[in-house]
């Protein structure tokens, strides 16, 4: 069985924004590009992603082909990559070049080795409540994660968040499904229609510790 693929939120991907630390997200993938940034080290073609660091950058690319964007050059009629903000890392020159080595390898983005999980199609904002101590944690999870997953992200704050059961409304939580597999609403969107402030409806996880006999 394969491992699952771990998920990311926007925010998170937003904080490796430095040429020492730096993530990129596009067509659903993250990619940490902080090798690539090492190997080219002083290279100017490194300018266009350096100023995407930590942001998503699928615009720049063809979802169907997972290829950089193409157009035709209006005065050549030669087909070339459509770089905007310039020229970047493993895309070949315009025209003719001596300096250009045209065997590359896997251009980056093509490249697995940089991929480290998926960027969340959807997050969600839950609140934790330790009902032992009345502890309240306001956690942002992504959609796609497992109950087990989310309380990784939440042992941060609570290192004995195993020692505990998981319920909402009540009712015991299975840690192998996503919130929403649990009956775990998220009403962002009709909130948003009905122009209510989200943070209002946030819903509450209850954790009862296991050894506490006071709990039912």
């Amino acid at each position: 069985m394969s491992e699952r693929p771990k998920y990311f939120t926007p925010r998170e991907v937003a904080a490796h924004n430095t040429a020492e630390d730096l993530w990129v997200s596009f067509l659903g993938k993250v990619r940490d590009l902080t090798p690539l940034m090492t190997q080219h080290k002083g290279d100017a073609l490194l300018l266009p992603i350096m100023e995407c660091a930590g942001k998503d950058i699928s615009s720049w690319f063809d979802p169907e082909t997972k290829d950089v964007l193409r157009y035709v050059h209006p005065l050549t009629n030669c087909v070339g990559y459509y770089t905007p903000r310039g020229r970047f890392v493993h895309i070949p020159p315009a025209g003719p070049r001596s300096d250009w080595a045209s065997v590359i390898g896997r251009p980056w983005w093509r490249d697995e080795r940089y991929e480290v999980g998926l960027l969340s199609a959807k997050t969600r904002w839950i609140r934790v409540i330790n009902t032992l101590t009345s502890q309240e944690q306001q956690l942002e999870v992504c959609s796609e994660e497992t109950l087990a997953e989310i309380l990784q992200r939440y042992l941060r704050y609570n290192s004995h968040a195993r020692s505990y059961t998981w319920k909402y409304d009540g009712a015991i939580l299975d840690m192998s499904a996503t919130l929403g597999e649990n009956n775990v609403p998220d009403d962002d969107h009709q909130l948003e229609r009905l122009r209510l402030d989200r943070d209002l409806f946030i819903p509450a996880v209850l954790l009862h510790f296991n050894d506490d006999l006071t709990e039912g």
